[in-house]
């Protein structure tokens, strides 16, 4: 049994990857259906392209998301949420819905707080 709380649990890398700065971000947006990557990077909001990219390939690499590479010219690459990857946007998005919904609270603790001090 995995245990994420030991530091070389492969638990621990999922959660990093899962985690970091654009990890939530990309997950919950893919929730919305398949998006080539300029959707997607335009979908979130200061990410880079190299930073995007990064990001799909440890979550492909994960199996959370799949890569689907259309032969055109240029090819065209769509990214979805595969079984395992939509189970988990789903408890991602309850995270992104609850930090939407009590913003307000959270901005006036930080006030308060920072009046404070």
């Amino acid at each position: 049994m995995s245990d994420a709380f030991t530091a070389d649990c492969p638990a621990r890398t999922v959660l990093n990857h899962v985690s970091s700065r654009w990890g939530v971000l990309i997950l919950a947006s893919l929730q919305e259906g398949p998006m080539r990557f300029y959707v997607l990077r335009d979908r979130i909001g200061g990410i880079s392209e190299k930073m995007l990219s990064q990001n799909l390939r440890v979550f492909v690499r994960d199996g959370l998301i799949a890569r689907e590479v259309e032969a055109t010219v240029p090819p065209q690459v769509t990214y979805s949420l595969t079984p395992l990857g939509r189970e988990l946007a789903t408890t991602l998005g309850g995270l992104v819905e609850w930090i939407t919904h009590r913003i307000g609270d959270i901005v006036a603790a930080r006030e308060r707080h920072d009046e404070e001090r």
